[in-house]
C-alpha cells in the first residue's frame, strides 16, 4: 500500500553520532534507501568545526540525492560551505529570529528550544520554517516524551507553521507523534541503533504511517 506521504506525518532522520565520516555517510545513505524521508538533521555532536565540515560535505550530497533536505545543526557557516538546504537551531527565539532574518528565502531555518507553550509562541513569532519539540538526543525511552507530543498536538491544532516532534527509541513511537497532528516525526536511535537494520526500519515506519497516520486536509 502506498499513499502520498505529503498528506500525512513524514519522517525526519537525525544522523547518528559516528566519528568516521565515510562510515556515517554510508549508514545515512543506506537508511535513505528505505523510503520517504523529508529531511536529515546533521548534529555536530563533539566534532570540532573542521571535522564537522568534512562530515557535512560528505553527507549533504548523499542526503540531497535521495530527495531529502539536508539540515545542519551547529555552525551556521558550515551550511554554506557544505551547500546544505538549511539550519536547525536549538537556540532561544531571539537567535532563531536573527538567523531567519539573515537567511530568509535562502535557507530552511527551523528548530527552537520550546519546552512550554509560552516559549513556543515566542519562537512562532519569528516565523521559522518549522518548530521542533524535544532535543535531538532526547530519544532516551522507547516512547516519545509525552510533553513533546502534547505540545505538538496543541501547536498543530492552531498554528500553521509545521511542527516536528522527537520520537523515542521504538520505531512505533512515530505513530503516536503522527496521531498528535504533527507534520514531522524525528527519529535517531529508533533507526540507527543497529545500522544494518536502518533501511528496513525506514521502510517499516513509512508503511506504518501510510496505513495508520491521520491525513491532513488540503
Amino acid at each position: 500500500m502506498t499513499t502520498d506521504p505529503e498528506n500525512r506525518c513524514r519522517l525526519v532522520l537525525i544522523a547518528p553520532d559516528i566519528a568516521d565520516a565515510d562510515e556515517r555517510t554510508k549508514i545515512v545513505g543506506d537508511a535513505l534507501k528505505g523510503g520517504d524521508v523529508a529531511s536529515v538533521i546533521v548534529p555536530q555532536y563533539g566534532l570540532d568545526d573542521g571535522a564537522f565540515q568534512k562530515h557535512a560535505e560528505k553527507l549533504v550530497p548523499v542526503i540531497q540525492d535521495a530527495g531529502a533536505a539536508a539540515l545542519i545543526s551547529g555552525d551556521s557557516r558550515i551550511v554554506g560551505r557544505a551547500r546544505a538546504d538549511g539550519l536547525h537551531m536549538a537556540e532561544p527565539a531571539a537567535a532563531l529570529a536573527e538567523a531567519i532574518d539573515k537567511y530568509a528565502d535562502k535557507l530552511i531555518v527551523g528548530g527552537g528550544n520550546a519546552t512550554d507553550r509560552h516559549m513556543a509562541l515566542e519562537i512562532g513569532e519569528a516565523r521559522p520554517d518549522y518548530i521542533f519539540f524535544g532535543k535531538l538526543d532526547g530519544d532516551i525511552k522507547p516512547e516519545a516524551h509525552p510533553k513533546n507530543v502534547a505540545l505538538g498536538e496543541w501547536w498543530a491544532s492552531m498554528i500553521e507553521i509545521p511542527c516536528m516532534v522527537m520520537g523515542g527509541t521504538d520505531p512505533a513511537s512515530a505513530l503516536v507523534v503522527a496521531e498528535s497532528g504533527a507534520e514531522f516525526v524525528a527519529l535517531r536511535l529508533a533507526v540507527f541503533a543497529d545500522p544494518a537494520q536502518a533501511p528496513a526500519i525506514v521502510a517499516q515506519v513509512n508503511a506504518l504511517l501510510d496505513e495508520k497516520a491521520p491525513r491532513f486536509e488540503d
